[in-house]
């Protein structure tokens, strides 16, 4: 298993039945795979579905039937198609219970970082900065580290924010870590065969330990 496909399984542990999920562009959506029989949920796509599937086999795919993300998928029993407007009016009215996307950084404090590198050409922030301050619960999924080994998870971010103090839970090939608002970073489960101290040496923010630390179950 690599660390995308664990850190996707473990974000599926986190959907209860009845939830409205949106799952971001990019490794987020891959977690709709990984999602428990007998879990129930109502996937939104702000493109405009309510009552995504998983993605479609090779040969089966629609062209009319894409995510955000410009990924073919399949749509459940009772599946709707909006526009923008009723789209983004779901997310900006509070109807997402959680909604994951990737991160380029998060801090102690649960800002966000995830749509520019100064220097670099970018499309703009897309739907995040709807998503992140409409939705119930943000969970953030991403690696522990950058390509060049420096931590994503930060006492404050230093990249332009996407929004303050809306991150709920980060969930890393490593961790899985909530954020304690007022208080920090709070580690609730570890990758087999790593220490706290393993995770904190690549972690810049202060981490507080639960006492009832478990192992990643995926």
């Amino acid at each position: 298993m690599n660390n995308r496909e664990l850190i996707v399984r473990r974000i599926a542990r986190e959907f209860k039945d009845g939830d409205v999920v949106n799952l971001g562009i990019g490794m987020p959506t891959m977690a709709v795979d990984y999602i428990p029989d007998n879990v129930h949920i109502t996937l939104q796509a702000e493109d405009g579905i309510v009552g995504v599937g998983p993605k479609a086999a090779q040969g089966k795919e629609r062209l009319d039937c894409i995510d955000a993300g410009g990924n073919y998928v399949t749509t459940v029993k009772g599946a709707c198609f909006i526009d923008s407007t009723l789209s983004f009016s779901i997310i900006r009215g509070g109807h997402v219970d959680i909604t994951v996307l990737g991160a380029l950084e998060v801090d102690e404090q649960g800002n966000l970082a995830s749509w520019m590198i100064p220097g670099k050409k970018v499309p703009g922030m897309g739907g995040a900065m709807d998503l992140v301050v409409g939705a119930k619960r943000v969970i953030v999924a991403m690696e522990h580290l950058t390509k060049d080994g420096a931590p994503k998870i930060l006492k404050s971010c230093k990249l332009p924010l996407t929004a303050v103090k809306v991150v709920k839970t980060i969930v890393t090939e490593m961790a899985v870590i909530d954020v304690i608002p007022g208080k920090g970073l709070m580690l609730k489960e570890i990758a087999p065969g790593l220490s706290v101290e393993d995770v904190q040496k690549v972690t810049e923010a202060e981490l507080m330990v639960s006492a009832d630390l478990k192992a990643i179950a995926v």
